[in-house]
């Protein structure tokens, strides 16, 4: 009796850690999550508002987070490569002003492929990706389909190698 409770809890306490960890990566035919953000315009944004057969890079960040904002300062030199590939920048910080800050920051107004904005509260974003940690970088080729998670920040030649291949 000893031993099956043993096997139990110990069975319990693999889905509970697999669940957390294991949910990390995604089925390579995963598309583009259905979001719904307000934009720095007061816009709403979805994947229907996408240009068909662009690739698609989706940024999930927080506007304070230093992380994001390095990301930012050593991307920033390499976006006018990236003119062609949508660029959705996606938090759930519901504070316009903070994201309209973080645009002005970093000058991405004159980059008509990048959208930012808000999910708000809904975490929907961040639940498809089991976000942990901000920055979270999804890329999808032309097609809609999902080429490479990063729940990590690439460097950024590391970065701009997948991007080709896109």
């Amino acid at each position: 009796m000893k031993k099956n409770l043993s096997l139990v809890l110990l069975f319990g306490l693999i889905i509970t850690i697999c669940g957390s960890t294991c949910a990390q990566t995604l089925p390579v035919n995963s598309g583009i999550p259905p979001y719904h953000i307000l934009t720095t315009d007061s816009v709403y944004f979805t994947p229907a508002n996408l240009k068909k057969n662009k690739p698609v890079m989706v940024i999930y960040f927080m506007p304070d987070c230093g992380h994001c904002q390095h990301l930012m300062y050593d991307l920033k030199p390499e976006l006018p490569k990236l003119k062609d590939v949508q660029i959705v920048m996606i938090t759930y910080t519901p504070m316009l002003k903070a994201l309209q800050v973080f645009q002005r920051d970093f000058e991405l107004a004159k980059y008509h492929n990048i959208t930012i904005g808000t999910e708000g509260y809904t975490y929907l974003v961040q639940k498809f990706y089991h976000v942990q940690t901000t920055p979270y970088i999804a890329i999808y080729n032309k097609y809609g389909k999902l080429v490479q998670a990063y729940d990590k920040v690439p460097k950024i030649p590391v970065l701009m190698e997948t991007m080709k291949k896109v």
